[in-house]
This record gives structure tokens, C-alpha cells and sequence, in this order.
């Protein structure tokens, strides 16, 4: 990967009023912790400091990748170019408005989805139980409309603010187009907050079916390995990991990764697995499928930067 930007990182970061950092690697930064390093990793300390980020980016043309928690991203061994844009969990605060028969719950895009959870059973909130467990952050889980077989985040979601080079402003969950993982943003742009719309409900009631949907995670997804979730979307009237499975291909393995034994729409790290493994075996898979059924499989993670 061209290092061009890297020798002006500290300008960059003065000029931005944000934290740049040359050469960043961004592995750790991911659930399934392979790929390579980001040209510029930039951590914006202000709202004015991201929209400088993207107004310089989309002025000079340097390409810009937003980085979430990583739990569904894939990025490539060789790196990624240009600006890798990560926003704090802390970069805007929280609120949290109640009424009587319903609640709106604002949190920062690079927040934790666990802390949604935790803002909900704090003050007796129920509506978002299917994202409990879900690994990464609130923007992408908006940006991805993220979800389980109990529901999808923009179910719950009453607004969303978006940065652009322009400014920053709220867009209405109706005036959105959504569907099946994937919320159709800005271009360019970055998602700041999310105000989720909850009501009040039963305490228990709520902690029962994510204790229930949680249990049935752990037995059948290998949660206690690196991943990034389901790798790809399910076809209507069907489930990827079961077209995968009768395939043959529970538990094949390429280098250090694997498709897991325990559900077969999952690749696992199992230890110094490359970018490429998990391309070989994403594409193994798909065209296995297709070869079978006639089912194209599309994938649900997004890959980024340069795959050798």
C-alpha cells in the first residue's frame, strides 16, 4: 500500500482537530481480527472536526472508509488507502426522554450496542431485545440494519444523524429506505447518532427473551471465537448456513480460517488466518452453492481496502 498521506499525519491532525495516526493496524479494530493497516486512521474530537475530515476528503479525493466496531467488516491483507474514519464511543453524549407511554433513547454512533440494552433495562424500556449480544456499535448496527430472527434495528429507530461535508443534520426513519441489512445513507456521509423510539414494558418479560435468545446463540454460533457473525445473507425462504451445510462444507478449513462446525454461515479465526483465507472460503462456498441449487449467495459482510 502507497503510504502518500502518512508523512503528514501530525498537520493533518492540528488542522482537523482530530487524532491522526499514520500506518494504524487495523486487525485488532475487528471481530474476525485479520487485514492489514489503515494510511490514515482518524478519530475526530469534535462534530466541526468531522466535517473538516469530510470536506477535505471528498475535496482532495482521498478515499474515506467508516470503521463501526468492525464486527462486520472484512478488511484486506494489503491495508486500507486513504482515511479510515473511527468515531469515539463518547464523541456526542446521550439522551434519554420519557414520557409516559413511550421513550426516546439518543445515543452516540460509535457507542456500544450493549449500552442501548443497558439504557433500556435501566429505566424499564423494552423493544430493542433482538440487538442484545450483537457485538459493535450503534452506527453500524443502523448502518447495517442489524438484527436476529426477533427483529432489525431500524425497527426501533425513530431518527438518525448524518455528518456530510455540508454539515450535520437529522434525517427521519421515514424518510429512509431499509431492507434486509443495509440502510440506504448519505453517500459519503457518517452517521453521528441514532434515536431509538421505546416504550415501557415489562422488566422481566424482556430479560427472559434475551436470556433465551442468548442461550440459543451460544449453541449454535461459535461466539467464542473470532468472527464477524453471518458472512452471508439468507435467500428468501431459506438459510445460508443450511444451503453451506448440505454442501459439505461444515468445517472446512483454508490456512487459519475456518467455516465453523457449529453453524455453517459463520468463518472463524482459528489463529494467523489471513484476509485471503476467508475470500477463499467465502467464494468456495458460494460457488458450491450455486453449483447444488442455483442459489446465489450474496454476502452480508462489507469488504474493504486491498485484497492481494
Amino acid at each position: 500500500m502507497t503510504q502518500v498521506l502518512a508523512p503528514f499525519a501530525e498537520g493533518l491532525s492540528r488542522s482537523w482537530d482530530a487524532e491522526v495516526l499514520a500506518d494504524e493496524p487495523l486487525a485488532p479494530k475487528t471481530s474476525v481480527r485479520v487485514g492489514g493497516r489503515a494510511e490514515l486512521f482518524v478519530r475526530p474530537r469534535s462534530p466541526d472536526g468531522l466535517v473538516e475530515v469530510l470536506r477535505s476528503a471528498g475535496a482532495d479525493g482521498i478515499p474515506l472508509t467508516i470503521l463501526g466496531g468492525g464486527a462486520n467488516m472484512l478488511v484486506g491483507d494489503a491495508g486500507v488507502p486513504g482515511i479510515t474514519l473511527k468515531l469515539p464511543g463518547d464523541f456526542l453524549p446521550e439522551q434519554v426522554r420519557l414520557s409516559d407511554s413511550e421513550a426516546r433513547v439518543t445515543l452516540g454512533a460509535g457507542a456500544a450496542i450493549a449500552r442501548l440494552i443497558q439504557l433500556a433495562k435501566q429505566h424499564g424500556l423494552v423493544g430493542v431485545e433482538f440487538l442484545a449480544g450483537i457485538p459493535g456499535t450503534i452506527g453500524g448496527a443502523a448502518a447495517m440494519n442489524a438484527g436476529t430472527k426477533l427483529g432489525e434495528a431500524m425497527s426501533a429507530v425513530d431518527a438518525v444523524e448524518v455528518a456530510t461535508a455540508e454539515g450535520i443534520g437529522w434525517i427521519e426513519r421515514s424518510r429512509l429506505v431499509c431492507s434486509y441489512r443495509h440502510t440506504a445513507l448519505p453517500k459519503n456521509g457518517a452517521l453521528t447518532r441514532v434515536r431509538f423510539l421505546l416504550r415501557p414494558g415489562d422488566r422481566v418479560r424482556s430479560q427472559a427473551v434475551m436470556d433465551a435468545d442468548l442461550a440459543y446463540r451460544k449453541q449454535t454460533q461459535p461466539l467464542g471465537q473470532p468472527n464477524f457473525g453471518s458472512v452471508f445473507q439468507n435467500p428468501p425462504g431459506d438459510f445460508a448456513g443450511r444451503l453451506i451445510e448440505a454442501a459439505g462444507l461444515k468445517g472446512f478449513t483454508i490456512g487459519g480460517a475456518q467455516i465453523s462446525p457449529l453453524h455453517a454461515n459463520w468463518i472463524v479465526n482459528l489463529g494467523g488466518a489471513r484476509a485471503r483465507d476467508i475470500v477463499s472460503l467465502m467464494e468456495l462456498a458460494r460457488s458450491r452453492v450455486v453449483e447444488l441449487t442455483g442459489v446465489e449467495l450474496r454476502p452480508e459482510v462489507k469488504r474493504v481496502g486491498v485484497f492481494g
